[in-house]
């Protein structure tokens, strides 16, 4: 194909979108390495003397390791259930040809568009009723619940694309739906569950608001609402801060990139579905 202008207009074009893309990763990096001296001096300009000394600082101060335990837990435990919660729920719904499996998918649907934030108030005093607040388990519950619709969503799109035979063989041979769906559907859902991992492990992780609600003030915080405790009314030390949010974004985005080649494909198969 001849180079042409039109070639080279698109060209231009994907390299200002890949600049505004990683126009923020650069600025995140370079303030991380920079003293408070830098900051104030050029805060976009590259390091003229970089420094370490933001991350030892902001792992001692916000107490990292506790929070990254906290947050690992939470996360982890999370998906966990939305993945083996999620999945057979899908399974149900996917091959229930009644009205039962068509309500239950619209109520799913339902549960994605209605922001969570309209029942904020009533959940907080759920969780407060039951004692939960502080606790990993109050956490767990909430993310479990808030994330749930979503999974089902692109569990129920992903099955919906599979055939039917396999489960049916494994029911005529005498296993129970259960056997059937553990032993034969979900191991072929191996993609859009790496998917179900990576987006609902990013919502969790980076998730703020819930978080400071929940666990503000206890030992169970978790890193984005540590790394707020560098932010004040009057000052605030944005070397520590932005030292903070590269620490707390490197285990997710090593996840990520592990799995990065499920994301789309599993994604496009819900919204198939």
């Amino acid at each position: 194909m001849r180079y042409g202008l039109r070639t080279f207009g698109l060209e231009m074009l994907m390299v200002a979108v890949a600049v505004v893309f990683l126009f923020p990763v650069y600025a995140l990096v370079t303030l991380s390495l920079k003293d408070s001296r830098q900051i104030a001096a050029s805060p976009l300009s590259p390091p003229t003397a970089p420094t370490l000394d933001n991350f030892a600082d902001a792992w001692q101060q916000a107490s990292f390791g506790t929070a990254l335990i906290n947050s690992t837990v939470i996360t982890a435990v999370s998906v966990v259930l939305l993945i083996g919660v999620g999945s057979f729920a899908a399974y149900f719904v996917a091959r229930c040809q009644t009205r039962l499996g068509y309500g239950l998918y619209v109520l799913f649907l339902l549960g994605i568009v209605l922001p969570f934030q309209l029942g904020m108030i009533p959940l907080f005093s759920m969780v407060d009723d039951a004692g939960l607040l502080g606790t990993y388990q109050g956490m767990i519950l909430f993310y479990t619940g808030i994330q749930l619709p979503f999974t089902i969503f692109l569990y129920t799109g992903f099955i919906r694309a599979l055939p039917a035979d396999y489960a049916d063989a494994a029911l005529i041979d005498g296993a129970s739906h259960f056997r059937a769906f553990r032993q034969v559907v979900f191991p072929l859902l191996r993609p859009v569950t790496g998917t179900v991992l990576i987006l609902n492990a990013v919502f969790v992780w980076n998730d703020f608001l819930t978080p400071l609600l929940y666990l503000g003030g206890s030992e169970r915080e978790t890193i984005p609402v540590r790394v707020f405790s560098f932010v004040g009314q009057y000052v605030s030390d944005y070397g520590l801060v932005f030292a903070g949010l590269v620490l707390a974004a490197l285990p997710i985005l090593a996840i990520f990139l592990v799995l990065q080649k499920y994301v789309i494909k599993g994604f496009s198969s819900g919204l198939k579905g």
